[in-house]
C-alpha cells in the first residue's frame, strides 16, 4: 500500500468525527451515525485508492453508503480492503460520555476477515503479553499471565469489560482473582486500542462484543504489535448459517491475528469524538474546531497522533450545525 493513504485517512475520519460531534450529548444516536457516514463517505471519493468495504454499514439492502462490497476511492490506486465504523459509540455521543470513535482501517486486498454482523467473544492485550493469552483458558490464568508479563501483582491488572448483564459471570470471576475492573457502557474498539498504550492503565480487555468491530481492533493491535483472540458467537439458526456460509463449521474456532488480517500490512485511522483516555473529543471554538487523531500502519510500525485545527468557515460542506 502507499504510505500517503496514513494522511488520507486521517481526512475521512476527521470528517466523520467533525460532522458526528455536533450531535454530543443530544439524546439522538441515528442522526449523529448518519452524520458521521455521510462525511465519511464524501471524502472517501477523493482517494486514491480502489477500496471494497468489507466491514460497514450493513449489506447492501440496509444501508445507503459504506454498504458492504461498495466501492470507495477514485478506482486509481493500490487494491484495498475496508472496514469502517463512522461513529463507534452511537450511544456515547448521544449520552456525552466518553470514547467516541471515527474509525477506520485498510489493508492489501483480500486480507481483512468479513465478519458477520453477531457477536464474537474477545480477549486482546498490548505487546507486553503478546503470546500470553488464550481465549480457551480460565480467566483467572489469563490475567495472571499478563501481570506476570507486565511485571505486576495480579491486584494492579484493570480489565475493560462491557458493562453488560450477560458478563456478570466474567465479572465475578475477575474479582474473585483479585484483579481491577473498567467497566465501559460501550466502544469495545477504543478499550482494545488502550491496552497497548500504558498511560490508558488498561491491561486487557475481555468480554464479548460485535465482531465486526474485533476486526477494526485486530487492525489496530497489528500496527501496534498487540494481541487479539476471538470466537464467534451466533445466536440462532440465521447467524449458524453465516457461519456456515464462511466455510466455518466448528463454531469453536479460534480467530487469531493472522485470520483478522493475513497480510503484513494495515494502516488504521482514529479520532476522537467525545474525549477519552487517549484522543481528545472534537471542540468547538467558534470559527474552528479541533481534532485528536492517531493513525498507524503495520508495516513500518509507524504511530502519530495528529492535532488538527479546522477552519469550519472553510468546510460547510463537512460541519454544518443541525
Amino acid at each position: 500500500m502507499e504510505r500517503s493513504l496514513s494522511m488520507e485517512l486521517v481526512r475521512v475520519t476527521e470528517a466523520a468525527a467533525l460532522q458526528s460531534a455536533r450531535w454530543m450529548g443530544r439524546g439522538v444516536k441515528d442522526e449523529a451515525d448518519d452524520a458521521a457516514t455521510t462525511a465519511m463517505r464524501t471524502v472517501f471519493d477523493t482517494i486514491p485508492m480502489d477500496g471494497t468495504v468489507v466491514i460497514g454499514e450493513g449489506e447492501m439492502d440496509e444501508a445507503p453508503m459504506l454498504y458492504i462490497g461498495e466501492k470507495l476511492g477514485t478506482g486509481d490506486g493500490p487494491g484495498v480492503d475496508v472496514a469502517v465504523d463512522p461513529l463507534e459509540g452511537t450511544e456515547i455521543v448521544a449520552q456525552g460520555t466518553w470514547n467516541a470513535l471515527a474509525v477506520i482501517a485498510i489493508a492489501d486486498r483480500g486480507t481483512l476477515l468479513h465478519a458477520p454482523d453477531m457477536y464474537m467473544e474477545k480477549i486482546a492485550v498490548g505487546p507486553d503479553a503478546v503470546g500470553k493469552i488464550d481465549i480457551n483458558a480460565p480467566v483467572v490464568d489469563n490475567l495472571k499471565a499478563v501481570a506476570k508479563a507486565k511485571n505486576k501483582s495480579i491486584e494492579d491488572v484493570v480489565a475493560t469489560v462491557l458493562d453488560r448483564p450477560r458478563h456478570q459471570k466474567l465479572i465475578d470471576e475477575i474479582r474473585a482473582s483479585g484483579a481491577r475492573i473498567k467497566l465501559i457502557p460501550n466502544g469495545d474498539v477504543a478499550a482494545a486500542i488502550n491496552t497497548a498504550f500504558d498511560d490508558t492503565g488498561v491491561d486487557i480487555l475481555l468480554g464479548s462484543g460485535g465482531a465486526p468491530e474485533g476486526v477494526l481492533a485486530a487492525a489496530a493491535l497489528k500496527c501496534l504489535g498487540g494481541e487479539l483472540q476471538g470466537k464467534l458467537l451466533p445466536s440462532n439458526d440465521e447467524e449458524i448459517k453465516r457461519c456456515h456460509d464462511m466455510g466455518i463449521t466448528d463454531l469453536n474456532k479460534v480467530f487469531y491475528m493472522n485470520d483478522f488480517c493475513s497480510g503484513d500490512d494495515a494502516i488504521f485511522a482514529a479520532t476522537g469524538v467525545t474525549d477519552g483516555e487517549l484522543l481528545k473529543g472534537v471542540q468547538f471554538k467558534g470559527k474552528k474546531a479541533t481534532t485528536s487523531t492517531l493513525v498507524m500502519r503495520a508495516k513500518s510500525g509507524t504511530v502519530r497522533f495528529i492535532d488538527g485545527t479546522h477552519s469550519l468557515q472553510k468546510k460547510p460542506d463537512l460541519v454544518i450545525k443541525p
